[in-house]
């Protein structure tokens, strides 16, 4: 038996049972966090490329598009849908596999189920389980999709949202086991972005999942796919992740399915950026809550683990000089916009740096954290010294709203206030009912609530 038999398999026999009630809270949180982020980016200068797409594409179909009273087929709208989830970096994460989850398999589930007619249970159900497949392939091969310059989140989302589409669209074994090779042909992501901070990476889960739909669709049609996607020569893991054994560990990984549940550690994000820059921004706060200001500062050093420098370190003098839209990856230039402003927000990768922050980044440095436990934890150390020679450090063990140190759920009701009520105003609470009861009564309300005016 195949490995993409064997996963097909063990979902549709994990989908006869009911989820755990923590499981269920989770999904739907995390589906809620992911409308929320979506909506927000609409409204924003991010969002400006996915309104234009929507302006052209939407209008035949009937999924719900963020930021548009049009309806789209469900492939458009997972398309814009899940751009926009991660087009502000503000999107949950796994981060032991490091995979944007939501931004793939919300976009995907909400379309999916929309122009279908599915039930809410049925959407919430794949969505969760969707999640647990996306982790375990993060997990088989951890970094290492990225040491090869490929976003997991992309490369093996395809696969994922496949496997949701047919999980949703009751697909047989034998069609859900096609959709799945036929995804991988339409596998991508690549982290050349970083050169220059382009928006394309917002492109990257809206991708998979428009490449996921499709594939379920042609699927049911009767195309075929190969049958070992995850574990052939020129599969998912040798080809774009360069492990010959990550098959084997994914295959290991299956065997906990559906008792080991990883969603409820997810992690929500809380600043939209980067989430290897968020120790370092509570890191930056707690200084200034200690009395330190910018023009104090004579030297501050930010140590980081070397699996995430790379990301959000070099080069450093382009990290230094970022603004806007590229700040979203740079950690002096966001270390000193919250040592400088007492807060990051969506506000902040809007223009450029102030005077204070922008001369504070160039006296920022960094080193390697060694030991480190990423990217089970993301760590921090900043040592700040004033110019009257006096210093002030500070360790952070994770960040907040990881598995170790869970958001609470009235923060994440509170961000995805603040980000709905960007487009919707007084609808937000109505939405929010109706996604916190999305596997009874709610699905059904999504619709005309998600309708806004671009």
């Amino acid at each position: 038996m195949t490995l993409s038999r064997r996963l097909v398999s063990a979902l549709h026999a994990l989908g006869e049972r009911p989820l755990p009630e923590n499981v269920a809270q989770a999904a739907r949180l995390h589906l809620l966090d992911a409308v929320g982020v979506g909506l927000g980016a609409a409204a924003t200068k991010m969002g400006a490329s996915y309104r234009g797409v929507a302006r052209e594409l939407a209008g035949v179909g009937d999924a719900s598009v963020f930021g548009s009273d049009r309806t789209a087929s469900a492939d458009i709208a997972a398309l814009i849908n899940g751009g926009l989830i991660h087009s502000l970096e503000y999107d949950d994460t796994h981060t032991a596999s490091i995979v944007h989850g939501s931004s793939v398999l919300a976009a995907t589930a909400l379309a999916v189920g929309q122009s279908t007619g599915a039930s809410g249970a049925d959407v919430l159900g794949a969505y969760a389980r969707g999640w647990e497949i996306f982790v375990r392939l993060g997990l088989a091969a951890p970094g290492a999709f990225q040491r090869e310059g490929f976003q997991i989140t992309s490369a093996g989302g395809t696969i994922v949202a496949a496997l949701v589409a047919a999980d949703i669209a009751r697909l047989d074994e034998d069609a859900a086991v096609n959709a799945a090779g036929i995804a991988l042909s339409q596998s991508s992501g690549v982290f050349e972005f970083l050169t220059n901070g382009s928006s394309v990476k917002s492109l990257h889960p809206g991708w998979a999942a428009h490449a996921g739909v499709l594939a379920a669709r042609f699927a049911k049609a009767g195309m075929t796919g190969p049958q070992t996607a995850l574990e052939g020569d020129r599969g998912l893991f040798k080809r774009f992740a360069n492990a010959s054994d990550a098959a084997d560990r994914f295959a290991e990984l299956l065997g906990d399915l559906g008792t080991r549940w990883h969603l409820p550690d997810a992690a929500f994000k809380l600043y939209p950026c980067c989430h290897y820059l968020h120790p370092f921004i509570e890191g930056a706060l707690a200084l200034r809550q200690k009395g330190l200001k910018t023009h104090d500062v004579a030297e501050l050093t930010c140590r980081i683990a070397q699996g995430a420098a790379p990301i959000v370190c070099l080069p450093w003098e382009a990290r230094q000089a970022a603004s806007g839209h590229q700040m979203r990856w740079s950690l002096p230039a966001v270390v000193a916009a919250a040592l400088h402003d007492g807060a990051i927000t969506l506000d902040t990768f809007e223009g450029h740096l102030p005077d204070g922050a922008r001369d504070l980044a160039k006296r920022i440095s960094w080193q390697p954290l060694e030991p480190n436990d990423f990217p089970n934890r993301f760590e921090a150390e900043l040592s700040a010294r004033r110019r009257d020679g006096s210093m002030l450090d500070i360790r952070l063990d994770d960040v907040y709203g990881n598995a170790s140190r869970p958001a609470a759920a009235d923060d994440v009701l509170v961000k995805f206030r603040a980000n709905a009520g960007r487009k919707l105003g007084e609808q937000v609470r109505a939405l929010e009912d109706a996604l916190m009861s999305i596997d009874g009564d709610g699905f059904a309300k999504l619709k005309p609530l998600l309708a806004t005016k671009q």
